[in-house]
């Protein structure tokens, strides 16, 4: 007689690995309850800071439990209802700063992603040096009576879509001319804190489409 296997069975939604994107939408959350007082600026500290350290769905979930959704009820965490990014070659970099300072420069590899909080502190980021693995970047911003400075080359494009809440969110748009320029957009808001991203005088990302192309060739033969 032929044995079967057992089925195994399907892990609990809790234990489900969160994507970056379950992350970022727990995130706005958030901020929506801040800017309309369900939370103050300590509470929700500390909840920016355990969304951006939870690895599973059910770690996420009690951030928002006490929360409401506009327009959709309680936030509904399926596994299949938002795409996680992949093919990044390096971790999200987080720098929180709380009643404190924190900064990222020199010459570093930039993930595509990076998640600045800044409450009652100061957080720096300093790409002029860095080298850009990817050519898309988002930086996601949080600044609550504190401050987020961004610098980047000139020669790259600089984008934004964040807002000001009693405080300024400043970022100088800027066009590359090469297709191949890296890009970064920054997103996020300020409250009676201050945003500013700009590219900085003088900095140049030299050789940047042999560097580029040289860089996507290695992480292809990495793959194959």
């Amino acid at each position: 007689m032929k044995l079967t296997k057992p089925a195994t069975a399907p892990p609990a939604e809790a234990d489900i690995r969160a994507s970056d994107a379950d992350r970022d939408r727990v995130a706005e959350i958030l901020r929506e309850a801040l800017a309309e007082g369900r939370l103050d600026a300590e509470e929700h500290a500390e909840r920016i800071d355990l969304v951006y350290r939870a690895k599973t769905m059910g770690e996420l979930a009690p951030m928002v439990r006490d929360l409401p959704v506009a327009g959709a009820g309680r936030p509904q965490f399926s596994p299949g209802a938002y795409p996680s990014a992949s093919g990044a070659p390096l971790p999200d970099q987080n720098l929180v700063a709380i009643f404190s300072a924190s900064t990222r420069k020199g010459r570093w590899r930039v993930p595509a992603r990076i998640n600045a909080v800044a409450i009652f502190g100061s957080v720096e980021i300093d790409l002029t040096e860095a080298v850009f693995p990817q050519q898309q970047i988002q930086i996601n911003v949080t600044a609550i009576l504190g401050s987020v400075e961004i610098r980047v080359p000139e020669n790259i494009t600089l984008r934004s879509s964040g807002s000001g809440v009693l405080g300024a969110f400043e970022v100088e748009t800027n066009d590359a001319v090469d297709d191949d320029a890296p890009q970064v957009l920054v997103n996020g808001y300020a409250v009676l804190g201050s945003v500013e991203a700009k590219p900085k005088r003088g900095a140049w990302i030299h050789d940047l489409r042999h560097r580029l192309r040289a860089e996507r060739r290695e992480r292809r033969d990495r793959l194959t």
